[in-house]
């Protein structure tokens, strides 16, 4: 029969964010090494691009038209979810000291990748009860202090808030790591791997990367920003007070009333969403229309198509950012967004085309 175990250990969340080749993974190992030595505490070391399958990050070719990017963006943020599902899953069964079970809907792949993960770092028994319907047996003699560590890029303020709620709803330790470096180091760096990420990408992210901000966001509290290019043993006295603190004072429960109002927001954040959708593809629609009857040639209409495409996917992406920041309820008759501006930087696009005839 099953223990349950409750929270008999104190765990902690920490989210390390920052650019690609910020050095995100190499202190992690370092600290995970240190926190053994040191505290003698276990630390979790959860990699998104090890974990994630390859799909999340590429586009195939039957797929590399108008929707291709589109397709892409929601890959890759289904499966950032499905981690986070896994995530909250194993806490469960920590917690109530039951296997772990694969959850409904999941994709075979990247469970795979999670459960493998969690044996090599000894969470998990190398012995599973049952292969075959994904059972597997927590080994909890190896459980102590636990942090896991989420190791990604995180640029979002909404993306870490995802991790902090659910901190909030185990009532775990919550902190996070902004690796603050220098783009033309991270692109160096980056020029330096086997599997390189395209610069452009990297341009873009650190242009809408938010940085942790806990004067304006309370929740942001326990962050620390490093600045320096290499992690230093000052650097790591500083994580591991932070990592104490946090542990020490894990994120308390949400009142009743409380979720209410976040289900209530979550719900209007849809719906302000959905009429932004709707305004930003009339202004396609037209500016379409316009190359059209300009005699544009299929394979220009079809080019044009995919850049307006991907106008609209980034200001959307952008527009749903802010509106998580404002924290607040629009109607129709408000709804503040910036039509002009996309419908500018449409008529730019399409002026390309319409230059070269």
């Amino acid at each position: 029969m099953a223990q349950e175990l409750g929270n008999a250990w104190p765990m902690g969340l920490c989210v390390f964010c920052g650019l690609p080749a910020a050095g995100k993974t190499t202190v992690a190992r370092a600290l995970r090494d240190s926190l053994k030595k040191h505290k003698g505490w276990l630390c979790v070391h959860l990699t998104y691009d090890d974990l994630m399958p390859p799909e999340a990050f590429s586009q195939s070719e039957m797929n590399s038209g108008q929707e291709g990017q589109q397709s892409l963006t929601s890959n890759w943020k289904f499966y950032r979810h499905e981690l986070l599902l896994y995530l909250e899953h194993f806490l469960q069964a920590l917690i109530k000291g039951c296997h772990y079970l694969l959850p409904p809907k999941g994709t075979e792949v990247t469970w795979k990748n999670f459960v493998c993960c969690l044996k090599e770092q000894g969470l998990i028994s190398l012995e599973a009860e049952d292969t075959a319907s994904f059972q597997h047996l927590i080994n909890i003699t190896t459980l102590r202090p636990t942090y896991f560590i989420l190791d990604d890029n995180f640029y979002y303020r909404s993306m870490r808030y995802e991790v902090y709620q659910l901190a909030r709803k185990y009532s775990l330790g919550f902190c996070q790591l902004f690796l603050d470096c220098q783009v033309e180091v991270c692109l160096q760096r980056n020029g330096q791997r086997t599997q390189r990420l395209p610069e452009e990408t990297i341009h873009a992210m650190a242009q809408k990367l938010e940085v942790p901000n806990s004067e304006k966001y309370t929740w942001e509290k326990n962050s620390l920003i490093l600045k320096r290019t290499e992690y230093t043993l000052e650097d790591n006295l500083q994580v591991l007070s932070l990592l104490s603190l946090t542990l020490e004072n894990p994120v308390k429960p949400l009142e009743e009333n409380t979720e209410f109002k976040e289900v209530d927001r979550a719900l209007c954040a849809a719906s302000f969403l959905h009429q932004a959708d709707q305004a930003v593809r009339q202004i396609v629609s037209q500016t379409m229309k316009n190359a059209k009857d300009n005699n544009l040639t299929p394979s220009e209409m079809k080019s044009l198509a995919q850049e307006l495409n991907k106008l609209k996917v980034g200001f959307l992406e952008d527009l749903k950012h802010q509106y998580n920041e404002k924290k607040q309820c629009y109607s129709a008759s408000t709804l503040p967004i910036n039509t002009a501006l996309f419908h500018q930087q449409a008529n730019d696009i399409a002026k390309k085309y319409l230059l070269c005839m």
